[in-house]
């Protein structure tokens, strides 16, 4: 038995749309499955949180879900994408699934343990047919044993390779090992012959041949199975689930550029090798760019779409370089770095009903949510607020939400505060709000909503930037908890930049205190929030501050670092 070279460990039949097959190799269970893009997916069977089998799982064609807590893994890289438990949180890179490579060829579903893809298998040819597959209880030694002294009808006499050719045409016969005592004999058939007689003879053989594999097998000792080890998920990373990303450390290729609406592109980009980590509605990447800039883009990708990231900017008229450069330089083939996906606009799945308000191309991270809430049956309505028909972003993705997608165009600004007085009104306990767009426009959706009474903990926002000014002018001292230092904040530095010339940074990325990433927990002191990430309620508890920007009103700030 080796697991260094392709084992065909299903058929390709086997493999039914929105089915999870079972399979086994070498004692190792195996959760096989087709996404509806027809991506083949080889992995370890077993859910990441209880080692429940997600072969008796839920296919929904791009994801698959545990049938016992709800856990979501996302098609091709297997990350997990959602925990019902921790709705308002993303999870983070570490949960993901084990995976082994597929390979579909003549009819079968070929997998392998070996740190590299081995050569091959030698294909029979176009209209090769899978054979019927025979499970035997008996060590895979003994089976092909017992295969290589077969001479079946037509064929010929099965060579070393159990292969064999004649006047009936060529036939392959593998042992697939499922266990030290258990195996699996599958066969691959190329011939002129009429199909249906052809494999009822066959499989016959196969069947005679299982029976004798067998008989020898009853009088030989049972042999032990195989010991595998499969390890959950660590307790502290399946209860407090946080997405943690680093620099630009992700090489991809711009594999297309499209114009999506006016002075608007779409940047689909691919991963150059293996696959991209898992993302969720809502998260964002770091793009470095060629002229050095590092900027973040939504990813509007649709829960299918694993096997590229899609982003959307806008030209803007006051471009710093970043958009400008996009636009202009940037063209097909080009080579980029990014970061993993981060996620401070988690959707929660558990709402009675959704409202998503996008303004601009601030509807780039709600058309991820809605393609997700469309997908799973889950009931939203995206308003979708724009200077002009022209200016709607990703027309084909939009049409796919059918009349879930409401367009307000042209409006001036009292004009859309009382859109969002129709949108907003009638707050109900199980209904949950995301806003995305342009600072006036958040701050308009934010107030409307606490006039009408909606808790603060149903409104979720992101600003793409903090368009505030910030004040530097104050001094004060930050002392590191854990860290045992206590440092000096000057006028005109930023916690975030002593931290980083100290060496005990948290991770960062917009640096204008709109993403959240540079978030750490205060434990005593007065901040001066100049952020426009925290809510109302988290800048009054004082429990948390964002490094980037803000500052201190006191003397001193203990922080946990």
């Amino acid at each position: 038995m080796s697991d260094m070279t392709w084992v065909p460990v299903a058929n390709a039949s086997d493999l039914a749309p929105r089915h999870v097959f079972q399979g086994r190799l070498l004692g190792q269970e195996l959760a096989i499955w087709r996404a509806d893009d027809g991506n083949v997916n080889v992995w370890e069977n077993r859910c990441l949180h209880r080692g429940v089998r997600l072969s008796i799982g839920v296919n929904t064609g791009s994801e698959l879900v545990c049938q016992y807590h709800g856990w979501r893994y996302a098609n091709r890289n297997a990350g997990c994408t959602y925990i019902p438990a921790h709705p308002a949180d993303a999870p983070p890179h570490t949960i993901c699934n084990r995976t082994w490579p597929a390979l579909e060829q003549d009819g079968l579903i070929w997998t392998h343990f070996a740190p590299v893809d081995p050569p091959r298998p030698e294909s029979l040819g176009a209209g090769a047919l899978a054979l019927r597959p025979q499970p035997v209880a008996a060590a895979p030694e003994l089976a092909r044993a017992v295969l290589a002294g077969l001479s079946p009808e037509g064929f010929g006499p099965l060579g070393q390779d159990l292969v064999a050719s004649g006047p009936a045409g060529r036939l392959r016969l593998m042992v697939q090992a499922a266990d030290a005592g258990r195996a699996v004999l599958r066969g691959l058939v190329l011939s002129d012959e009429a199909p249906l007689p052809l494999l009822r003879r066959l499989s016959l053989v196969l069947r005679l041949a299982r029976d004798e594999i067998e008989r020898r097998a009853a009088t030989l000792p049972v042999p032990a199975p195989i010991p595998h080890r499969s390890e959950r998920v660590a307790p502290e990373l399946a209860e407090m689930p946080e997405m943690v990303s680093g620099p630009a450390r992700i090489r991809v290729r711009v594999a297309k550029k499209q114009i999506v609406g006016e002075d608007i592109v779409a940047l689909e980009l691919a991963g150059l090798r293996g696959t991209l980590p898992a993302s969720q509605p809502g998260a964002h990447i770091d793009v470095a760019l060629p002229n050095g800039l590092l900027r973040q883009y939504s990813l509007v990708n649709a829960p299918g779409e694993t096997d590229r990231y899609v982003i959307g900017i806008k030209r803007e008229a006051q471009s710093t370089g970043g958009s400008a450069a996009i636009h202009d330089s940037l063209a097909e083939g080009d080579l980029l770095a990014i970061s993993e996906p981060r996620n401070n606009f988690t959707l929660r799945r558990d709402a009675e009903e959704t409202v998503l308000i996008a303004g601009g191309i601030g509807v780039t991270p709600l058309l991820s949510m809605a393609a997700a809430l469309r997908d799973e049956g889950l009931p939203f309505t995206l308003h979708y607020f724009a200077a002009s028909a022209e200016t709607l972003a990703f027309g084909e993705r939009l049409a796919l939400l059918g009349e879930r997608m409401v367009p307000y165009l042209g409006l001036d600004a009292a004009q859309t505060t009382l859109a969002l007085q129709g949108i907003l009104k009638g707050p109900g306990a199980d209904r949950q709000v995301y806003v995305c767009g342009p600072a006036p426009m958040l701050d308009a959706a934010r107030a409307t909503a606490a006039e009408a009474g909606w808790p603060e903990a149903a409104v979720h926002f992101e600003y793409f930037a903090n368009t505030r000014e910030i004040d530097t002018s104050s001094s004060f001292r930050i002392e590191l908890a854990r860290s045992a230092l206590s440092l000096e904040v000057p006028a005109g530095r930023s916690i975030l930049s002593v931290l980083q010339e100290a060496g005990v940074a948290p991770p960062s990325s917009c640096s204008q205190g709109a993403c959240g990433t540079c978030m750490v927990r205060l434990l005593e002191g007065e901040p001066d929030h100049q952020d426009v990430y925290l809510t109302g309620a988290e800048k009054a508890a004082g429990e948390k501050i964002l490094t980037c920007v803000s500052r201190a009103k006191s003397d001193r700030l203990i922080l946990d670092l």
